[in-house]
């Protein structure tokens, strides 16, 4: 990441794409490495006095930033590996890791999208973004390794130089980064693998697990209170009453996570693939005390997920916590939508046998792009379904679903013939899109736009229950028809 000095530099007139102060009011093409962006939804990208300008959405769901909308002010503020930038709408005054930074072009306002401008957002978070003035294409190269890297072709111009997916940590500290509990499990997602210590309590009855050489990522800070601790509250598990955590201590640096017991509970511990963390309740075995330690017990051994043969299916409800997602015509928020679909998909589907779910929000908690995709992955999932509502024009309607990878196709297809039937929404067919959680999932994934919120039609129809209940079911349909169950 380059420093603040070299930031100032870069924006006193320099970071307005050469080549674009005669093209304004027309529409650039953008290709993330070799993959094109903004074939998704209805809102446009759009040449703006001398700028490529691009929706907030594409910025969260495409490139991967984690974004978060302040409608009152107008803020938006864009996050990645620890840096933050923060524009207000028609305001040329930016906020870039807390240095003033003065813009060429505030963000603005279109058709009730935000638009901001591309290079500004890609180069402070290591992007080489380069420009082809014939074809009116921007080129953004992210050296984190994730696609095809190829170079764009003759006639682009202005690269710049940077790790488009990872800053070093000068710390050298292992960042947690996300905390979801379902299925009976605690899944802790980390920048690389740790060595816990897990341990139980009485009075009242926890399971502790203590992380050293640990700390919250910036984003995953968000969710911390003043006195740096967060919590999880925990519906529908006997067992359970809540998840807390907090950085415990500074020497060594540790994040202790806490599940609170309404009795006493057996659990076993498993790290899947790197700096992905279970602990799994799911045994009827009640450890027995350990001398050594009193007052805790060792863990004891379960199944891992997908044992014995079961396909693993991890849903993903889009958004969550600060990041709301699309506002409706209605101010209904996308992501309480696509949470509460997703816990309906996730009840229908634990009747299945043969399966086991793992969701990775099961309440209103902000889990990035990334560690939704590594979640699936460490699991080694068999399918992933991201869930999503759509923002556009309040004329924009219909039901669309997205794949990225040739093994996608099919389990999209699928799926979109089930969820179409069970909407009753138009028809916007089955898309190509480079979005973050379909680029970095290894498995057959698939992310679904339910309809528009933007629609006050479909708005209204979406956070009906029995209109939730028939997509909750259309979608298990259309997993089972895939997986053969």
């Amino acid at each position: 990441m380059k420093k603040i000095v070299l930031f100032m530099l870069l924006f006193v007139g320099l970071w307005v794409i050469p080549g674009l102060s005669h093209a304004d009011g027309g529409q650039a093409k953008i290709y993330l490495n070799d993959k094109q962006l903004g074939t998704t939804g209805d809102a446009k990208v759009e040449i703006v006095q001398g700028s490529v300008m691009i929706p907030i959405r594409m910025v969260a769901e495409e490139l991967g930033y984690a974004v978060k909308w302040e409608q009152k002010t107008g803020t938006v503020t864009i996050q990645q590996n620890g840096s933050s930038i923060k524009m207000v709408v028609n305001d040329k005054n930016a906020t870039v890791d807390n240095s003033s930074v003065k813009l060429d072009n505030a963000p603005i306002l279109r058709s009730g999208t935000t638009l901001v401008p591309l290079r500004f957002v890609g180069e402070q978070f290591g992007m080489k973004v380069s420009w082809n003035n014939t074809t009116k294409t921007v080129y953004l190269q992210d050296e984190s390794g994730s696609g095809s890297g190829s170079q764009p072709p003759a006639g682009s111009n202005n690269p710049d130089e940077g790790d488009g997916g990872s800053v070093t940590n000068p710390s050298g500290l292992t960042e947690v980064s996300g905390i979801s509990f379902s299925e009976n499990r605690l899944l802790i997602a980390a920048s690389g693998k740790v060595t816990p210590k897990v341990f139980t309590m009485t009075g009242p009855d926890r399971i502790v697990v203590d992380i050293p050489n640990t700390k919250f990522s910036t984003t995953f800070g968000q969710d911390l209170n003043q006195q740096g601790s967060g919590k999880l509250q925990v519906t529908g598990y006997p067992v359970v009453s809540q998840i807390r955590y907090s950085l415990f201590s500074d020497k060594p640096s540790t994040v202790r996570i806490v599940i609170d017991l309404n009795q006493a509970s057996g659990y076993n511990v498993t790290q899947e693939g790197t700096g992905l963390l279970m602990v799994d309740l799911n045994t009827d075995t009640t450890p027995a005390p350990n001398p050594s330690e009193p007052g805790t017990t060792p863990p004891t051994t379960t199944p891992p997920v997908g044992g014995g043969g079961k396909k693993i299916i991890v849903l993903d409800a889009g958004h969550g916590d600060h990041d709301s997602g699309a506002v409706g015509a209605g101010g209904k928020l996308e992501k309480d939508l696509n949470l509460s679909l997703i816990l309906k998909v996730e009840q229908l589907l634990k009747k299945e046998s043969g399966v086991d779910v793992i969701l990775t929000r099961n309440d209103d908690t902000f889990v990035t792009l990334t560690d939704r995709a590594k979640i699936a992955n460490d699991l080694g999932a068999d399918v992933f379904i991201s869930i999503h509502a759509n923002s556009a024009a309040a004329s924009a309607s219909g039901t669309e679903t997205y794949y990225y990878k040739k093994q996608d196709k099919a389990l999209a297809s699928i799926i979109h013939k089930h969820l179409v039937s069970a909407t009753g929404f138009k028809d916007r067919k089955v898309k190509e899109g480079s979005l973050s959680v379909l680029r970095n999932t290894k498995m057959p994934a698939a992310l679904l736009e339910i309809g528009f919120l933007s629609n006050k039609a479909e708005e209204a129809a979406m956070f009906k229950e029995d209109f939730q209940n028939k997509v909750a079911q259309g979608i298990v349909d259309g997993i089972k028809e895939y997986l053969n169950l």
